[in-house]
């Protein structure tokens, strides 16, 4: 017999719940592209019609380790984000805005 989460989730003890609360938020901001596309209801096949290109290509960039920042820009975009280049260091972060006045692809 399947339990509901809901369920599960009342006989928690309250530190219990917060720290799988805790551990949810890290997951969630951290992921691999094609988690973040499938996290935000997306097939390949959908991204590519955003995206003018082949499903191939959108499974090839999602494997990728390397690659442009507005081809990254253009991806997130089309899930509906927006991209934002940080730098941290130990005393603070920085938005790094050079990136935000690359040309943006006309919208189709």
């Amino acid at each position: 017999m399947t339990k509901k989460f809901a369920n599960l989730r009342a006989r928690m003890t309250p530190e219990s719940q917060t720290r799988a609360d805790e551990k949810a938020r890290a997951m969630l901001a951290e992921m691999p592209l094609n988690e973040l596309r499938q996290a935000r209801g997306l097939s390949q096949k959908m991204l590519a019609e955003v995206l003018h290109i082949q499903q191939p290509a959108v499974a090839k960039l999602e494997k990728r380790t390397d690659m442009y920042l507005s081809t990254l820009r253009s991806h997130i975009e089309a899930m509906g984000g927006e991209l934002e280049v940080v730098a941290r260091f130990p005393d603070g972060a920085v938005k790094i805005s050079n990136f935000s006045d690359l040309e943006r692809p006309l919208a189709a």
